[in-house]
């Protein structure tokens, strides 16, 4: 006879905004629920749920993620950066002050996934990871060389974090305006190992 697995919880470590949080779920618990529910980060947003809208993008290991899409128990141990952990009121990461400055945003739903990803996409391409916008001349340099970033290569790279207010406009200005300072090579997430 086989055994029943009666186990249906685990406790894990989760290195959330650079603080280290020990919590016990059930093995079918995603990410943004944990976020949301146990840990009180309620930036990250259940849009979708189906990994389609990118309300929900957080940082995980320095890249972008669905946490909508990920099995919390399935990530012991990993470094997560939420939107809570980019800036705060009295020093906003760049990209959020951008966002504020360029008036990228109407309801906010989507504004803590956009940032997040944004700051994700600005690290990729400052590594000099192309997009399917990227030039074919362009996929010939040496690699690590930073992407050039024009509002095509933008539009491509943000296409998984919708707005349904059609701020698109703003949010391209954004992150152009964060492009052309260099922002993205200064410290792209606060504390953290992540950086360009």
């Amino acid at each position: 006879m086989i055994p029943q697995r009666t186990a249906t919880s685990s406790t894990f470590t989760l290195h959330v905004n650079d603080t280290a949080h020990a919590v016990t779920v059930d093995h079918r618990t995603t990410l943004l629920d944990v976020l949301r529910e146990h840990l009180d980060l309620t930036g990250s947003k259940k849009g979708c749920d189906h990994g389609q809208c990118g309300a929900c993008t957080v940082l995980l290991e320095g890249r972008r993620a669905n946490s909508c899409l990920l099995l919390a128990v399935a990530h012991d141990g990993a470094h997560v950066t939420t939107v809570e952990g980019l800036g705060d009121e009295e020093r906003p990461h760049p990209l959020q002050q951008a966002f504020h400055e360029r008036d990228a945003f109407q309801c906010g739903y989507c504004t803590p996934g956009q940032i997040v990803s944004g700051v994700g996409m600005l690290c990729e391409a400052a590594e000099g990871h192309p997009s399917h916008a990227t030039p074919a001349e362009a996929l010939g340099r040496a690699t690590g060389a930073p992407a050039q970033l024009n509002r095509d290569e933008i539009r491509e790279r943000m296409s998984g974090n919708i707005c349904r207010c059609g701020a698109y406009p703003h949010i391209v200005e954004a992150l152009e305006d964060v492009a052309e300072n260099g922002l993205e090579a200064r410290g792209s997430v606060r504390g953290s190992e992540v950086s360009a």
